[in-house]
């Protein structure tokens, strides 16, 4: 590969990227139904057919952007690579995050909530979204067992369905309330009193 070669591929990724965060910006404000991709291509400084030459279609560039945010949440969920207790923390810890991002959240209560319709674009995506955190938290909740500091009566994989359940119903009261209801503070509370030590 030729040095221009290189410089058109990292450009290429570059343009890809800015999409991506401007797709999310859009979809978080006017959800997936009311997103423009041309508003979108214009706010990239591209053609309709440029941001096509990327994204050749609105449910291709939707499920990029929610891969693209599990990947933004997955790194730092995932940073320092975190077990048991630590992990269970840092759940935690992004709902403090989701916080600041009210576009995000409404994207996804939004979609979450269309895909349940077999015939939706992100279906499986959710799908295995749901199955693949359920799964995760459960392994925190089995390694917190094994450490002696989850209560004897705390099943693993029902807390983490509890968990991931309180977690979306949480950001619906949230948005709902106006970004009243403290996620962070009440998601602690709940982990907390499974535990027999500090969160």
């Amino acid at each position: 590969m030729t040095g221009e070669e290189r410089r058109g591929y990292a450009k290429g990724r570059a343009k890809r990227g800015e999409i991506l965060d401007q797709a999310m910006a859009m979809f978080g404000e006017a959800g997936y139904r009311g997103a423009s991709l041309r508003v979108i291509a214009t706010r990239c400084g591209i053609s309709h057919p440029g941001l096509l030459h990327h994204f050749p279609t609105k449910e291709s560039l939707l499920l990029a952007v929610l891969e693209h945010r599990d990947a933004v949440d997955d790194q730092w969920l995932e940073a320092g690579r975190p077990t048991g207790v630590d992990r269970l923390r840092r759940l935690v810890g992004l709902a403090a995050l989701n916080a600041e991002r009210r576009g995000i959240v409404e994207l996804f209560c939004v979609l979450s909530a269309e895909a349940t319709s077999a015939d939706h674009p992100a279906h499986a995506y959710f799908v295995e979204r749901y199955r693949c955190s359920v799964r995760s938290t459960a392994v925190s909740y089995t390694e917190a067992r094994d450490k002696g500091v989850l209560r004897e009566d705390i099943d693993p994989r029902e807390a983490a369905q509890q968990l991931i359940a309180l977690m979306d119903g949480l950001q619906i009261q949230w948005l709902l309330g106006n970004g009243e209801t403290d996620m962070a503070g009440v998601l602690h509370a709940h982990v907390q009193a499974q535990l027999t030590v500090p969160l």
